[in-house]
């Protein structure tokens, strides 16, 4: 197919696509404990029912956790093998009042189609849809979709799952359709992510809660030296603080500081925090956060000095730097920086290794052509990207000749993990037409272009 008729092809095909994209949308297979993962087996189903209608050979897989969908076509004779990738699972809503919409009920508002995986990453499997429906009968390559089922869960059995299918999933280029471009208008291809270590640590200082009164003044409770030690986890200027994290510069693109505050959602008045380019502190830098603590709640906290509090920390890794390394370094801080001689206990949750793509060669020069043509002639940049995607570093481990293509279904003002989640449906026509060329365009590269 000519890339006219694949355009002529994929605008024919997005009405539908959108309209299964709304279905997979209403659908809350969410894959954190505690939520009802039937509803992640039915995410799963629908998923395979789409494949199927793609002619596809269909099996749903498991590896001790929640269900992953595979789906494959032959290659024609002497062609190479895509392995499209995206996920089916999405992110717990939170608090619904933040919501202007029901979040399993996708509505169209100004050009964006609003609804909790609407972009992270139901987006990402229906381009892959939207490219396979374009070409028909005509697939001019081979394909195999693996749709994960627990990624926003830290997808624990991922890996067991592709050893499990290596041989049935080895591929030539592999397309991971679960990352952003760099604005509306301008594509990306992503060529870096960070790693992530998160933890518990709890402080103690008291076998049980006393009275304000009677002890406060040469007691420390615990929540105030929990405050005074997560304050130690950064610089006065917003650096992290823990030695032994690895930090360095070298981002290729600006991020204006007028930009990022507005897609950022800062309030008025607060500054940044970090020092170097706004790019180095998002992608090549690490990061720490205080995701939760545990403590009595305002309304119902007693006049007493509480024993014990407990915070959840994230720590965002630079390329380059090993996760269980720095979780040692940030346990010996904590450790070392315990106010008032506090008991303090660090408890490991999970780890994902950052990664860096060499984004050169036949297969990455014709993602770029692809993308370039889907957007009317503007360069895709590459760019890093602030988040984590630990098993790109497990395809890179295990197929390690495959060109490994990171692209982009979210905009960033898609808000993907946060209240009133979005779709920029111009863009998304955009990645369908761009994910079908792309397809073409690996074919007439072939399997020496790897």
């Amino acid at each position: 197919m000519s890339e006219s008729e694949v355009r002529i092809a994929v605008e024919r095909e997005l009405p539908g696509v959108r309209a299964d994209l709304e279905r997979l949308v209403r659908i809350p297979g969410i894959a954190f404990e505690d939520f009802d993962h039937s509803h992640v087996e039915r995410s799963a189903e629908a998923v395979a029912e789409l494949l199927r209608g793609c002619d596809l050979d269909v099996r749903i897989v498991r590896s001790g956790g929640q269900p992953a969908v595979i789906g494959k076509k032959a290659a024609p004779p002497g062609a190479p093998t895509v392995l499209l990738y995206a996920h089916h699972d999405v992110q717990p809503v939170g608090d619904l009042t933040l919501w202007e919409s029901d979040p399993f009920e996708p509505v169209e508002r100004d050009g964006r189609l609003y609804g909790r995986g609407a972009a992270d990453d139901k987006a990402g499997i229906m381009a892959h849809v939207a490219a396979l429906r374009a070409y028909g009968d005509a697939l001019p390559v081979g394909v195999v979709l693996f749709i994960e089922g627990e990624e926003e869960y830290g997808s624990d059995s991922l890996e067991r799952l592709l050893a499990e299918h290596r041989d049935e999933i080895a591929s030539d280029v592999i397309v991971i359709a679960d990352s952003a471009n760099w604005d509306i208008g301008v594509p990306a291809l992503t060529t870096s992510l960070r790693g992530i270590v998160n933890c518990f640590v709890e402080v103690r200082t008291l076998d049980h809660a006393v009275h304000s009164g009677m002890f406060g003044g040469a007691v420390p409770d615990a929540l105030t030296a929990l405050a005074r030690l997560l304050a130690t986890l950064h610089t006065d200027a917003g650096d992290v603080a823990v030695d032994g994290l690895v930090a360095r510069e070298g981002a290729s693109v600006d991020y204006p500081e007028d930009r990022f505050r507005v897609e950022a959602g800062l309030a008025e008045g607060v500054s940044l925090i970090g020092t170097g380019r706004i790019t180095d502190r998002l992608w090549t830098k690490p990061a720490l956060a205080v995701l939760g603590i545990d403590a009595p709640a305002t309304g119902e906290a007693p006049n007493a000095l509480v024993p014990a509090a407990k915070a959840k920390l994230s720590v965002r890794l630079a390329p380059g730097d090993d996760p269980k390394r720095a979780y040692e370094a940030l346990r010996a801080h904590l450790e070392k920086h315990a106010p008032w001689g506090a008991q303090v206990r660090v408890i490991f949750e999970h780890d994902g290794d950052p990664c860096v793509i060499d984004a050169s060669g036949p297969m990455f020069d014709a993602a770029r052509s692809a993308f370039r043509t889907a957007w009317d002639g503007t360069d895709p940049v590459d760019l890093g990207i602030g988040g984590s995607i630990p098993f790109i570093a497990t395809f890179q481990e295990m197929f390690p000749r495959a060109a490994i293509l990171v692209t982009g279904v979210e905009d960033p003002q898609a808000r993907a993990h946060g209240p009133n989640e979005s779709l920029h449906l111009g863009e998304f026509a955009r990645v369908c037409l761009a994910e079908a060329l792309l397809l073409g365009k690996v074919a007439e590269a072939g399997v020496d272009g790897r």
